[in-house]
């Protein structure tokens, strides 16, 4: 080098290290379904799904609670996200039930993988605008729960997936309702620290008991409606603002209309 240009400077980066973990260990399961998948063990590769959600569940909370939230663990997060609730679940359908449909079977399965990361990519940018109490679309976690579950329901009732048209039907489904517009109740504004209304323990039993009757159908159903009560009511709330749209604008702006624009998750 020279003598008078002053060396490159070395730029040190620190990180936390807990919460990332967890974001590591949700990726390996991911990482470990896609693998199982392609050895056609399907069921373990769906268990897998669904433990990497858990872990996906604990790094934001650690995160949380720690106040070790950062720039990198979001974006760390969103790639751990693709691989275990976009790829896995996309090759998982693939492999177990859409294989024999050819090249739609594939592109189902593409598309579902695509807008996983198309809501993935929005959430990210509209997280500083976003309401606490709903998502924007379905969330990808959800949507691979989805997956993983029919997976564990159609063993459980002995059901035969290969070519099936329900499960083709769907994957195209859950990548559409992924990037709607659908408003999702998060719960997030839900503090269960603090003292809540009797009722939330009497509905928390029963689910706890008819989820205990037969776990694997009954978590299907669960996310089923949980996906499904988000589509209709979205699109019910569509029909309603449709006819506002034409009106002029002098008149008083709806605040529920601007609400509903401005709920970004």
């Amino acid at each position: 080098m020279s003598e008078g240009k002053p060396s490159p400077r070395r730029v040190g980066m620190h990180i936390y290290v807990l919460p990332n973990l967890l974001t590591t260990v949700n990726m390996f399961f991911g990482f470990f379904a896609i693998i199982y998948s392609i050895n056609g063990n399907f069921t373990w590769a769906a268990y897998a799904i669904v433990i990497a959600a858990v872990f996906d569940q604990l790094d934001g909370r650690v995160a949380r609670i720690t106040h070790s939230t950062s720039k990198f663990g979001a974006e760390y997060d969103s790639l751990s996200d693709l691989v275990s609730f976009g790829l896995a679940p996309g090759l998982l359908l693939f492999l177990w039930s859409l294989e024999p449909f050819g090249r739609l079977g594939w592109l189902a399965s593409f598309f579902y993988v695509a807008c996983g990361a198309l809501r993935l990519a929005r959430f990210n940018v509209q997280s500083g605008s976003v309401e606490k109490a709903y998502f924007q679309g379905l969330p990808i976690p959800m949507a691979a729960g989805i997956v993983a579950s029919s997976v564990l329901a159609f063993e459980d009732l002995e059901l035969d997936a290969a070519r099936s048209w329900i499960l083709l039907t769907m994957t195209i489904l859950l990548g559409f309702v992924m990037v709607s517009n659908f408003r999702y109740r998060s719960f997030k504004d839900i503090d269960f620290r603090h003292r809540l209304p009797f009722r939330y323990l009497v509905v928390g039993v029963f689910l706890i008991a008819m989820i205990a009757i037969r776990p694997e159908t009954a978590l299907f159903v669960l996310f089923m409606t949980y996906a499904t009560l988000g589509a209709v009511f979205g699109i019910w709330r569509l029909r309603i603002y449709r006819p506002r749209i034409g009106r002029p604008y002098s008149q008083e702006p709806d605040e529920d209309l601007h609400e509903e624009i401005d709920d970004n998750a």
